[in-house]
C-alpha cells in the first residue's frame, strides 16, 4: 500500500510538471493621463520598438526589453550571450510589473511623416535580481558614477569642445551611456574650458585632469571626434579613472552619430571591467535532488511549483520517492548556488544546512557538486 501510495505521489508529481504554471496576467499601465508619454528612465525598465500591440508581438518584445534591462544591470553589453540568459528571457512576461506603449513620430528626406511604435516595460525589481545572481551575471552596484565627458569636435572648419549648451551634438553620446546603464555628464563650456581643445586632441589627459577637478567624480572620457581619410568619422577616445588610464580606443563609422555613440560604450567596458562582480551561480548540467518532507500530494504540488517558478530550471525528471523523501534529476541552466538564489528565502524549497546569500556564494555549497539536500517547508 505504502509503495503504492509512492508510486501514485510521484506520477502526480510528473503530471504536473508538465502542465504550464498560470502566470500573472500582464497589467497594462492605466496610470498616464492625457499628454503623458510613456518612456523608461529606470534600471528595471526597457523600451522596444514593436510591429503591432498583438499579444504575438509583445511576447518577444517583453523578452527583448528583459534582455536590454540585464545589460543595464550588469553593464556588460555581451550579457545575452552568456550561458541561459537567452532560455531565461522566455520568462520575461512572468517579471512584468506593467508595461505600455509610445508613438513616435520622424520625418523622412521626402517629408513624408513615419510612425514606430515603442513598447515600454517595467520589470519587478526583485524577481529580476533574482534572476541576475541566479545566472551569475556580473553586478555593476549602484549607485553608477557619472564621468565628465570632455569631447572635441572637428567637421571640419577647426575642433569646438562640446560643452552643456550644446548637449544636442553629444546626444548619440549621452543616450548610449544611459542604455548602458548610466550616465555621462558635460563640462559648462565656458571661455577657460574652451582653450583646453588643443590638450584634448592631443590627448593630454593630465591637463584635462586637472580642468576637470571641479566636478565630482574624478573621471573623465576625453575624446576627439574628426573626418577620417578615405570617408567616413573617426573618434579617438581615452578613459581616465583618478588618474588612471584606464582604456583606450578608437570608433570608425560612416555615420558620425555612431562614431560618437562608441565612446559610451567603451567608457562602460572599462568601468564593468574594474567594478563589476559576478556572484558564483555554479555550472550548468543536470543535477540530482532530494526534497524530505513531502508528506502527500499538496507537498509535491508546492515542490513542482517551486522548482517550475525558477526561470533557471529547464526540466524535471521524477526519479524515486522513498518515505517522505523524493529524488529529482533537474536540469539547470546554472549550478545549485543559482537555483537556490533563484528559489529565494521565502520558497517552500529550501536547501538544508545553506543559507542564500545577496551576491556570493551559498554558503555551505559545494559549487561542484552534482547533488543537493533540500526540505519542503
Amino acid at each position: 500500500m505504502e509503495y503504492s501510495m509512492r508510486r501514485s505521489l510521484v506520477t502526480i508529481l510528473f503530471l504536473a510538471l508538465c502542465l504550464p504554471l498560470g502566470g500573472g496576467a500582464l497589467a497594462q499601465s492605466g496610470m498616464r493621463t492625457e499628454g503623458d508619454v510613456a518612456n523608461a528612465s529606470g534600471t528595471y525598465e526597457a523600451e522596444v520598438p514593436v510591429n503591432s500591440q498583438s499579444d504575438a508581438d509583445r511576447g518577444g518584445a517583453l523578452a527583448r526589453a528583459l534582455g536590454a534591462v540585464l545589460g543595464k544591470l550588469s553593464g556588460d553589453r555581451a550579457a545575452m550571450t552568456r550561458p541561459g540568459v537567452a532560455q531565461a528571457l522566455r520568462s520575461a512576461k512572468d517579471m512584468v510589473e506593467s508595461y505600455d506603449y509610445r508613438q513616435d513620430q520622424s520625418i523622412g528626406a521626402s517629408g513624408a511623416p513615419s510612425y514606430r511604435t515603442m513598447l515600454v516595460a517595467r520589470f519587478r525589481q526583485d524577481d529580476v535580481d533574482g534572476l541576475v545572481a541566479a545566472l551569475g551575471l556580473p553586478v555593476w552596484p549602484q549607485p553608477r558614477p557619472k564621468p565628465v565627458i570632455w569631447l572635441a569636435i572637428d567637421d571640419g572648419s577647426g575642433p569646438r569642445l562640446v560643452g552643456t549648451q550644446q548637449a544636442n551634438a553629444a546626444r548619440p553620446l549621452l543616450d548610449r551611456a544611459i542604455e548602458r546603464g548610466y550616465r555621462l555628464g558635460l563640462p559648462a563650456g565656458g571661455a577657460a574650458e574652451q582653450a583646453l581643445v588643443g590638450a584634448i586632441w592631443r590627448q593630454d589627459t593630465t591637463a584635462v585632469a586637472r580642468a576637470s577637478a571641479r566636478y565630482a567624480p574624478p573621471m573623465q572620457l576625453v575624446g576627439k571626434l574628426y573626418r577620417a581619410g578615405g570617408g567616413g568619422w573617426q573618434a579617438d577616445w581615452v578613459f581616465v579613472d583618478n588618474g588612471r588610464e584606464l582604456s583606450k580606443w578608437t570608433t570608425r563609422d560612416g555615420d558620425a552619430r555612431r562614431a560618437m555613440a562608441g565612446g559610451a560604450d567603451g567608457a562602460a567596458d572599462a568601468l564593468v571591467r574594474r567594478y563589476a562582480k559576478a556572484p558564483v551561480a555554479g555550472a550548468a548540467g543536470t543535477y540530482r535532488i532530494a526534497i524530505n518532507g513531502i508528506r502527500g500530494a499538496d507537498d509535491y504540488l508546492r515542490a513542482a511549483s517551486a522548482l517550475q517558478g525558477a526561470a533557471v530550471v529547464k526540466s524535471i525528471i521524477p526519479v524515486q520517492a522513498n518515505g517522505d523523501r523524493l529524488e529529482l534529476d533537474v536540469e539547470l541552466m546554472t549550478g545549485l548556488p543559482g537555483l537556490n538564489r533563484m528559489l529565494g528565502q521565502n520558497s517552500p524549497l529550501q536547501p538544508v544546512g545553506q543559507t542564500v546569500q545577496d551576491g556570493d556564494a551559498t554558503e555551505g555549497t559545494d559549487t561542484g557538486s552534482k547533488q543537493g539536500e533540500y526540505r519542503i517547508r
